[in-house]
C-alpha cells in the first residue's frame, strides 16, 4: 500500500511539473526560466513577430475598420486609389508615390480567389506583388514576372489541394490564410491618371466559385478581429505579444520554425494563445523588456552597415531569399513594409552619412550628381524620394513635389558636361535650379532610391549609385 502510495504521490508530483514547462499562460511558464532565457526568448520573438503584428496592423486599417481614414474596402475585393501617395498617407512607412496602388486584402480560409491582369499595350509597368503574413514576397505578375499580355491567376491558402481549373495561367500558394496582393500602376505624368485609372479597372477578383459558376462552399467562420497596436505603442507594449499570438492562428507553422515556435511556447508565445503580461513577475517583466530592446538595437546594427556590408536587397524577399533571418526581416518590415524584391525593384537607401550620422538638411544642403550617361539603368523607371526620420514618411513642400524620377528627366537642367545635379535639400536653390530640386525636411531624413526592372549591370554591382554629398 505504502509503495502504491508512493507511486502515487510521485505521478501527482510529474503532473505538477509539466505546465511550468509548457503552459502557455506567461505567468506560469516563465517560472520555469531565467531571467536570461526570458530576455532571450523575447529579443527572439519580437524579431520574429514584428513583421506579422505590423502587418496586421496594416491590414485591419486597409479591409477591416471602416472608421479609419486609410480603409480601402472589405477582404476580397480590389481596391484602386487613382493617385499617388503624399503626406497625407500615413498608414505605411516608406510608400512610393511612383505608382497609384490598388489593393486586395486576400481572406484565404474558405476558398481561392482567382486574379485577372489586363492587358496593357502601352509600356506601362505593372506588377501585383504576393504577400503574406511574415511579409514574404511570394510571387508576382505583371511587368517582368507575367508580361504585359494579360492572365488569370490563382491565389490559394495553405490548406487548398484541389485541382486547377482550365483557364488558370499559374497557381500562386500563401503559406498564410490571409494574403496582401499590392498592385503599382506606372503614371507617366500627372495628365496620365485617366490612363492610370482604364489600367486599374482592369484588375479583377473572383472567388474560384465565381470563376467557375457554381454555388461557393461553406464559408470560414467570421474573424473576431482585435483592434492592433499603434506603430509606437509595438515599441514598446508586452500586449505586443498577445497579437502575436492572434496573428500566429492564421500561419500554420513552417516545418524549419518548429523548434523556433517551441522554444516561443515557453514564454507564452503560441497561436491562439492568451498572454497575459500581468502574470509576469516584476523580474521578468524587465527581462521581457530588455529583450525588446535589444531586437530593436540588433535592427540599429542592420541599417549602420547599409550599403557597406549589407544592401536593402538582402533584407527583403522571399521565405528561400531570406533564409530565415528574421532581424533583416524585422529590419525591413521596420524600414520600408512590402520591399519588392530585387529582380523587381533594386533599392539603394542613403541612411547615414560617411561619419555614420543620420542624413539632415537641418544642418546640410546636398547634392547627387549623375555623370554623363550614368542615370540609373532599368528596364522601367527609376525615382528618388526622401522621408523625413522618424516617422518614414513622405515630406510636405511647396511644390508639392514628394520625388523626381526617370520620366522627369527631360524637364531636368543638365550640367555643363551632360550629367544631372540633383539639389537634395529644405530650402529652393533658385529659380535657375529649382527644376532639379528634390525638397526635403528640415531635419533628419533618409533618401530612397528605387530602380523598377533594374537591368543586369545594377544586380552585378557593375553600376554604383552616385554619392549623395553635403554642401
Amino acid at each position: 500500500m505504502n509503495r502504491i502510495l508512493r507511486r502515487l504521490g510521485l505521478m501527482l508530483a510529474g503532473a505538477c511539473i509539466v505546465p511550468l514547462v509548457s503552459a502557455a499562460e506567461p505567468g506560469d511558464a516563465s517560472q520555469a526560466l531565467s531571467v536570461q532565457e526570458v530576455r532571450a526568448i523575447a529579443k527572439e520573438a519580437y524579431t520574429f513577430g514584428f513583421p506579422l503584428v505590423d502587418n496586421y496592423r496594416i491590414l485591419y486599417s486597409y479591409f477591416e475598420n471602416r472608421a479609419d481614414p486609410e480603409y480601402k474596402g472589405p477582404w476580397n475585393t480590389i481596391q484602386s486609389v487613382g493617385r499617388v501617395y503624399t503626406p497625407e498617407d500615413k498608414a505605411i512607412q516608406t510608400p512610393n508615390s511612383d505608382t497609384p496602388y490598388s489593393f486586395l486584402g486576400a481572406d484565404l480560409r474558405t476558398e481561392p480567389l482567382v486574379l485577372t491582369m489586363p492587358a496593357v499595350k502601352d509600356g506601362r509597368y505593372i506588377s501585383a506583388q504576393f504577400i503574406d503574413l511574415y511579409t514574404f514576397n511570394f510571387a508576382y505578375a505583371g511587368t517582368r514576372a507575367t508580361g504585359n499580355d494579360g492572365g488569370r491567376y490563382m491565389l490559394v491558402g495553405p490548406a487548398w489541394h484541389g485541382e486547377t481549373p482550365p483557364g488558370i495561367d499559374k497557381v500562386f500558394r500563401s503559406e498564410t490564410e490571409l494574403a496582401l496582393v499590392l498592385y503599382r500602376t506606372q503614371l507617366f505624368n500627372p495628365g496620365d491618371l485617366d490612363a492610370v485609372k482604364q489600367v486599374q479597372a482592369g484588375y479583377k477578383v473572383q472567388t474560384l466559385s465565381q470563376y467557375l459558376g457554381k454555388p461557393a462552399p461553406a464559408a470560414a467562420p467570421p474573424i473576431s478581429f482585435r483592434r492592433p497596436l499603434t506603430a509606437q505603442q509595438q515599441r514598446t507594449s508586452l500586449e505586443f505579444f498577445d497579437e502575436l499570438n492572434f496573428v500566429l492562428r492564421f500561419c500554420p507553422p513552417h516545418p524549419s520554425e518548429r523548434a523556433l515556435l517551441a522554444r516561443l511556447a515557453k514564454l507564452g508565445i503560441e497561436a491562439g494563445k492568451p498572454f497575459d503580461a500581468g502574470k509576469l513577475t516584476p523580474e521578468m517583466r524587465q527581462a521581457v523588456e530588455q529583450g525588446i530592446a535589444e531586437a530593436w538595437r540588433a535592427v540599429a546594427e542592420v541599417r549602420k552597415q547599409y550599403n557597406v556590408t549589407v544592401k536593402v536587397a538582402d533584407i527583403v524577399g522571399s521565405r528561400e531569399h531570406l533564409k530565415n533571418n528574421y532581424t533583416y526581416r524585422m529590419t525591413a518590415a521596420s524600414g520600408g513594409i512590402y520591399g519588392n524584391s530585387v529582380e523587381e525593384a533594386y533599392y539603394h537607401a542613403y541612411y547615414l552619412d560617411p561619419a555614420g550620422q543620420q542624413f539632415n538638411t537641418g544642418k546640410h544642403r546636398y547634392v547627387l550628381h549623375f555623370a554623363p550617361g550614368q542615370l540609373p539603368p532599368v528596364n522601367a523607371f527609376w525615382s528618388l524620394t526622401p522621408y523625413e526620420m522618424p516617422s518614414q514618411l513622405l515630406v510636405a513642400n511647396p511644390l508639392h513635389r514628394y520625388l523626381i524620377n526617370s520620366a522627369m528627366v527631360p524637364a531636368l537642367q543638365r550640367d555643363a558636361d551632360g550629367g544631372i545635379t540633383i539639389y537634395v535639400q529644405h530650402d529652393s536653390p533658385g529659380p535657375g535650379k529649382e527644376s532639379n530640386w528634390l525638397p526635403a525636411p528640415n531635419g533628419p531624413f533618409k533618401l530612397a532610391m528605387r530602380l523598377y526592372m533594374p537591368k543586369a549591370e545594377v544586380l552585378s554591382g557593375a553600376w554604383k549609385p552616385p554619392v549623395l554629398q553635403a554642401q
